[in-house]
């Protein structure tokens, strides 16, 4: 962990647009119960279409606040659905984005935290697999231990959000994410 008066800031990507994600209210459970020096911000993820034509010094305005806020991260938490057996469409040209630009990513060495959570009992363990394989490509930092997997989601939301009762397992994996993360130096915006 950190020094004293140190503050871990965490992002969370939420891999659905939906109002009522399964994704996001994963993410807000998490937030509701972290400790006090853990903050999680969560990221909207209603960025244009990937285009090297408009990266660089053309990239647009939501574009350079998202992979400013992810590089001023200690860590990322992914929480994603499964669609058609793999990775949603937007969370993947986040991630495409937020690659760029090549050997300069602002996830290159980043602690990334995958969840998959979906209404069936696989719980989304496909997108899982894509997800860690376009972080590895990055070179981002994935959290080893076992995958965080929540099938049968859809039981599981209360009030908008993951039961408390069933974070104990996301909790332990986020508690490693914890434990890896490093306060970065963060530019003054």
């Amino acid at each position: 962990m950190h020094g004293v008066g140190t503050s871990t800031r965490l992002v969370g990507l939420a891999g659905s647009l939906r109002k009522a994600s399964y994704s996001r209210a994963t993410l807000l459970a998490l937030r509701e119960h972290l400790p006090g020096a853990v903050k999680l911000e969560i990221c909207d993820l209603r960025l244009p279409l990937y285009n090297e034509d408009e990266d660089g010094a053309a990239s647009p305005h939501d574009v350079r606040l998202f992979r400013d806020t992810i590089g001023a991260s200690d860590g990322v938490v992914i929480a994603t659905p499964e669609y058609n057996h793999g990775i949603p469409g937007v969370l993947k040209n986040a991630l495409d984005w937020a690659s760029r630009p090549f050997g300069k990513s602002v996830l290159i060495d980043k602690p990334v935290l995958v969840i998959s959570v979906s209404p069936a009992f696989t719980g989304g363990v496909r997108a899982q697999a894509q997800v860690n394989e376009t972080l590895l490509s990055i070179p981002a930092r994935i959290v080893a231990g076992p995958q965080v997997v929540i099938g049968g989601v859809a039981a599981k939301i209360k009030d908008g959000m993951l039961d408390q009762a069933f974070l104990g397992f996301t909790l332990q994996a986020l508690e490693r994410l914890v434990a890896i993360s490093r306060p970065t130096s963060r530019a003054v915006q």
